[in-house]
């Protein structure tokens, strides 16, 4: 079964066991209607009882925490949900989590590997794909103009790779003009 990262936990709230989570989701006070909130192979982590949001994140109590240092313990514990746990998405929409696993290839059907995993640096998504036989993986803005088709049904994305960047030219050195 698929499990989704939804969020983190930032630390302790306050002194009575309260919870500050970081929320991985459009809406943060979806964690609360999750209630159950697992490890990555799903064993239960947290249970939530009430939460209120505030900045991106939520703050809530789990039956799981009784004190301000057994919330402190769980910091940066990460949170997951099953994937059928999320609403579908959209139209022209997907989960990024489903873009794991799928076969990349230029628009001329030559293949350029798998979607090993995604990452975000801070300026944007970036997909790893791993070409297989041990090869390095490459790095791929995850963009229209990069990625202009994402076919879930088939398994597959068409990837434009960007222009690789060359080596740099040497310095010229430039010599005083006679007079």
């Amino acid at each position: 079964m698929t499990r989704i990262l939804v969020g983190r936990v930032a630390g302790a709230f306050g002194v009575r066991g309260e919870v500050r989570i970081t929320a991985y989701t459009e809406d943060p006070l979806a964690l609360l209607r999750y209630r159950v909130l697992t490890h990555e192979d799903g064993a239960p982590a947290l249970t939530l009882q009430t939460a209120r949001a505030v900045k991106g994140a939520v703050i809530g109590r789990a039956t799981e925490v009784s004190s301000k240092e057994a919330a402190d313990a769980l910091r940066g514990l990460r949170l997951y949900v099953p994937r059928e746990a999320l609403p579908p998405p959209e139209e022209d929409e997907f989960y990024l989590a489903d873009l794991i696993g799928l076969e990349a290839a230029t628009p001329d059907g030559a293949p350029l590997g798998k979607v090993k995993a995604l990452h975000n640096f801070g300026a944007g998504d970036v997909l790893e794909l791993d070409p297989g036989r041990g090869r390095p993986t490459r790095l791929i803005p995850f963009t229209r103009d990069a990625v202009p088709d994402v076919q879930l049904a088939e398994r597959r994305i068409v990837v434009i790779p960007p222009a690789e960047v060359g080596e740099r030219e040497p310095d010229v050195e430039q010599s005083p003009q006679a007079e």
